[in-house]
């Protein structure tokens, strides 16, 4: 699989490539918006392709800046696939339903869709894919989504304002994008992008529960896929700021007692490691998994890395002194034991470990400008 992309590193593009290295694809080819600007280029990174994947977009700003950047943008990618020798298979162009509503934006996502059509002349099929209102883990606030925006207030201790209260239909962006890889169905995805139908005060109140529960590491309820992906959506506002959870310790004369987790009504796994000195655990992520770790005896370092970044947060942890740290999603991460003896680690999941279906995505923790907290 050869894929192509276009907007690789904003919101939606980097859900795409995170899903594309949970399905073990190659990386994709990155095209640039330098790259739009050269077409012979451009070209020579399309031509071949099985798949590409047209995100690149304006979205808000001057309106009239919105509408001429999307049709430019479109007409660029066309120019360059007219050079190919060998045209891409297929282009996915990820499209909006507010497409031709009479705004600058709309109607700029309906004129671009009508130009990449042009990609049929060359005997490229044409996937002109509407999405709807998308959320997710690490969206920009005040540009992204509805759901970003309250997310990063209620992480920063503000409120979110309700102006207009309305129903939305949300989509989380990695649904999306499996849609777009036109991915096979399976793991924590589903390309039939399942919309969660909710009303905007209904929205601030939901993560409003979240981020008051989460403060004192509390896991709310998770009776639905959309739950969780909201839930998982705000602690990815609040990493690594917020991490690690302070574990109380009670004691007596029959010994210590803490309270690692404490969650609302669902599924949950919790399960007990040891490891000896020097080995190391974890080395994957997870796309939808809450997972939870804290170490009771022993010393040892979690590590973090945002999937498709350099940076790697560390956690040093003692059990002398029980903390816990919670594995966002999309984050690799591993827990080594740094001491002299063995490690004695307690896990948990907001859900049953599925062989068949393991969200967990083999990758190592790799570190170029390592950053320490704690």
């Amino acid at each position: 699989m050869k894929l192509a992309l276009t907007g690789a590193e904003g919101f939606l593009g980097w859900h795409v490539r995170v899903l594309a290295r949970a399905l073990r694809w190659p990386d994709p080819v990155v095209v640039t918006r330098s790259d739009l600007a050269e077409p012979a280029a451009l070209a020579g990174k399309l031509a071949g392709a099985d798949r590409v994947l047209h995100l690149a977009g304006v979205n808000r700003g001057d309106p009239a800046e919105v509408a001429a950047g999307n049709v430019e943008l479109a007409t660029a990618l066309v120019r360059g696939l007219r050079r190919c020798p060998t045209p891409p298979k297929t282009l996915a162009y990820a499209n909006s339903v507010q497409a031709g509503n009479g705004t600058p934006y709309g109607d700029s996502k309906s004129v671009a869709a009508d130009i990449l059509s042009r990609a049929g002349e060359l005997g490229t099929e044409v996937a002109d894919l509407r999405l709807p209102n998308l959320y997710g883990e690490h969206g920009r606030p005040f540009y992204n989504s509805v759901v970003a925006t309250f997310c990063r207030m209620l992480a920063d201790g503000d409120e979110p304002e309700v102006r207009e209260d309305r129903e939305l239909h949300l989509v989380h962006a990695t649904d999306a994008a499996a849609r777009l890889l036109d991915a096979p169905p399976g793991g924590s995805w589903d390309p039939t992008m399942p919309a969660l139908r909710i009303g905007v005060r209904a929205l601030a109140e939901l993560l409003a529960d979240h981020a008051a529960g989460y403060r004192t590491g509390q896991i709310p309820p998770l009776p639905d896929r959309h739950h969780v992906r909201l839930f998982n959506t705000y602690r990815s506002h609040c990493f690594p700021a917020q991490q690690p959870i302070a574990l109380t310790r009670r004691g007596d004369a029959r010994g210590d007692l803490v309270e690692v987790v404490r969650a609302g009504a669902g599924a949950g796994q919790t399960f007990c490691s040891t490891s000896h000195p020097g080995v190391t655990r974890g080395e994957h992520f997870h796309l939808a998994k809450v997972e939870r770790f804290a170490v009771v005896r022993g010393t040892a370092e979690i590590s973090l890395r945002r999937v498709g970044h350099d940076e790697v947060v560390r956690f040093p942890v003692d059990g002398d002194d029980p903390v816990a740290v919670d594995m966002p999603t999309m984050w690799v991460h591993n827990i080594v034991n740094t001491g002299s003896t063995e490690l004695l680690t307690l896990f948990w999941t907001n859900e049953l470990f599925d062989p068949s279906r393991p969200d967990t995505y083999p990758e190592p923790v790799t570190a170029r400008e390592p950053a320490t907290v704690g």
